[in-house]
């Protein structure tokens, strides 16, 4: 027993003498002197830099000098308040435990920042008693400023707790090293259909590093994804990439609208740049009131181009940064801005705004409302009204005690994508992938013809299961490529989306000049009209009738156009007459008119109008029916003011079918009206 005792004895000794507090003097290192010497001038580079905030420099010469002497108090608290000033803050745990073990009264704000390494390990029990700690010794004079402040700190890990003790049903990955390096790679942008990323990295680009967080300057990198692999990322290159700091902000759902952030005005605006085929053009500045003299930080447009969502600090906000949206006028001019309000801001910051091709779904990453620390990602969804719902948060694992910033979701809500210091990174800020998971259920698509004008049914819906329930998907995205019928060549087209209701054009894009690429989103609740248009070609139209209750579903077109040329037959797609009758619907008013537009600017074009039926009931009655609708048709035009001499009007009945009449589908598509050239000189 008096041995042990003695071990013990031992043992305690030399753990206390391992626990000393020992300082950078050379009477304690008399047998090391020159390997003193080199750590001691480590230290004082470290601290060279560190009066300078230059934080990075100062911890590489910091932690040499900590290789030689890890037992000074002073030494690893600096270690940690430079952690805490980089990226990986998470690191910076341990050298404050150590600073503390070696001296309690290493620096006034020990247990502050004790309290912030906790918190940002997750470790929400030992934070919230040091925060505490730290709030019983502050000042009178401290007191009024910092107590609400470690109030909403406290706040946030009892918040933590809860969103960790019932996580989201998802999981998130490092995306991996394909696109992420050690520097920080972040404000990943998708397009709709997830096939390309944007993203922003200060990885080394040739020009000089910060000393103040070890970074280059930003530049803007693309990734194309072929065969659910991201591919290895390229530099978007000039005019977008600059000798100053350029950073992703947001994309069109199709890919060819970007925004971006570039220092080269000095305070920073935020541009838009056009892609044209390969080339990417000269990006150019917002207009105000979105760019303004104070800062504008992120941007998103809404799919159908109207409005944009943009962060700002001018004055007149919540607090901070805030959330705002300019509307498009009828004039093709951007109206006042106008704050989103305080259900959406709050007197802290929001931050990295993303609205979702549903153009109703709002992502934005705040440091108020209820979050676990930093910056955390919150959704809202806008009803008919306009009116905003109470942000939410995403929940953990997808939010983590540090900043997570930049969201954005693919259309189908199955995959998000993020900016996040973790642990398990590569280094700085990453990108991750989240995946939203719950039950799933097949693609049940039983033809995209259901789509046409003429069926007796609606759209049947492709349904695929919302994940996690963050939001029900009511969206329908329609991708493809425009061709040329004869060549098979891509064709620069212009895509005009028609809310057929309402006879108005609410969208308009192209198609991408050198791959006849494009992409739309329809939001669910609407009867849409799709018109192909291009120079020395007849138009093309598709029609999409799409009930407010239809999921999420992708639909591929590719179609060919035809030059203005004899015997040519284009089917009007959106042409819709009352059941059993010739009297035409209003929806069929805008196809209509794109037919008289083209009338008039060919003046020498002749055409045919036809009937067609499908072969339900008898062939007299068919015939009256469908040489009646073709009339409708050209008296409507001849009101318009088309010379009668240019057209002709036949009823086919069910004597030319497109499709077999057999299936409830096949009579929807052989119900149809056409118009045929007959003559271009």
């Amino acid at each position: 027993m008096k041995r042990l005792y003695i071990i013990i004895v031992a043992l305690a000794c030399s753990t206390s003498a391992f626990s000393q507090d020992i300082p950078f003097d050379k009477n304690y290192f008399q047998n090391q002197k020159d390997a003193f010497k080199e750590a001691n001038n480590s230290l004082k580079d470290g601290e060279s830099y560190f009066s300078k905030e230059y934080y990075y420099e100062a911890l590489q010469y910091y932690l040499e000098a900590h290789k030689f002497n890890p037992n000074y108090s002073l030494l690893n608290y600096r270690i940690g308040v430079c952690y805490m000033n980089l990226p990986m803050k998470y690191k910076s745990i341990d050298f404050f435990e150590k600073a503390y073990q070696l001296r309690r009264d290493v620096a006034d704000d020990i247990h502050y920042m004790l309290a912030r390494g906790y918190h940002l390990n997750g470790q929400y029990d030992k934070a919230i008693g040091e925060y505490k700690a730290h709030m019983a010794v502050l000042t009178p004079t401290e007191a009024p400023e910092m107590k609400p402040q470690l109030e909403k700190l406290i706040a946030e890990c009892e918040f933590g707790k809860q969103l960790m003790e019932n996580p989201a049903r998802a999981f998130i990955d490092n995306i991996g090293s394909v696109l992420n390096s050690r520097f920080n790679d972040h404000s990943p942008l998708i397009s709709a259909d997830e096939s390309m990323m944007i993203f922003t990295s200060t990885r080394n680009n040739g020009r000089s590093m910060s000393l103040d967080d070890g970074q280059y300057d930003e530049d803007i990198y693309i990734s194309y994804n072929e065969k659910k692999n991201w591919q290895v990322p390229s530099e978007i290159g000039e005019p977008i990439n600059t000798q100053y700091d350029d950073a992703t902000v947001g994309l069109f759902p199709d890919g060819q609208q970007l925004l971006i952030y570039n220092g080269r005005k000095g305070s920073g605006d935020i541009e838009m740049c056009s892609l044209k085929g390969t080339k990417w053009e000269y990006p150019k500045s917002m207009p105000k009131p979105i760019n303004s003299e104070y800062r504008e930080t992120s941007a998103c447009f809404s799919p159908d181009g109207r409005r944009i969502y943009f962060v700002s600090d001018r004055p007149g906000g919540y607090g901070g940064t805030d959330i705002y949206v300019c509307t498009r006028t009828a004039k093709d001019k951007w109206g006042e801005a106008v704050n989103l309000g305080p259900i959406i801001n709050t007197q802290y910051d929001e931050e990295a705004v993303f609205m979702h091709p549903d153009g109703r779904t709002l992502y934005f990453s705040s440091r108020g409302h209820n979050t676990m620390g930093g910056y955390d990602i919150f959704m809202s969804q806008m009803d008919d009204k306009g009116n905003w719902s109470e942000p939410v948060n995403l929940g953990y694992p997808i939010n983590s005690p540090d900043n997570d910033l930049c969201f954005v979701i693919s259309a189908n809500g199955r995959h998000g994508y993020c900016s996040s210091v973790r642990p398990e990174g590569s280094g700085g800020l990453d990108i991750y992938r989240m995946t939203f998971l719950g039950p799933e259920k097949p693609y049940t698509l039983s033809g995209e013809d259901n789509l046409i004008s003429a069926r007796s049914q609606p759209v049947s819906d492709m349904v695929m299961e919302a994940s996690v329930e963050l939001v029900t998907i009511r969206l329908t995205i329609v991708k493809g490529i425009v061709r040329d019928a004869i060549s098979n060549e891509p064709v620069s087209a212009t895509i005009d989306i028609v809310d057929n209701e309402k006879n108005e054009v609410i969208f308009t894009s192209q198609t991408n000049s050198a791959t006849g690429k494009f992409l739309v989103s329809l939001p669910s609740g609407k009867n849409y009209g799709l018109m192909v248009r291009a120079d020395n070609y007849l138009f093309h139209s598709e029609n999409f009738d799409i009930p407010a209750a239809t999921e999420y579903q992708e639909i591929e077109k590719d179609i060919a156009l035809n030059n203005i040329k004899k015997d040519v037959k284009i089917i009007l797609k959106n042409v819709f007459f009352e059941t059993g009758s010739a009297k035409l619907k209003p929806t069929s008013y805008a196809e209509l008119g794109r037919l008289t537009k083209l009338m008039s600017e060919i003046p020498a074009l002749r055409i045919e109008i036809s009937g067609h039926t499908d072969n339900q009931g008898s062939k007299a009655t068919n015939q009256r029916l469908s040489e009646a609708r073709a009339k409708s048709v050209v008296d409507f035009l001849i009101s318009e003011g088309v010379d009668a001499s240019r057209l002709e009007y036949k009823g086919y009945a069910f004597d030319q079918p497109v499709a077999d009449n057999a299936t409830k589908e096949g009579r929807a598509m052989n119900r149809r009206v056409e118009f045929k050239v007959l003559s271009t000189e």
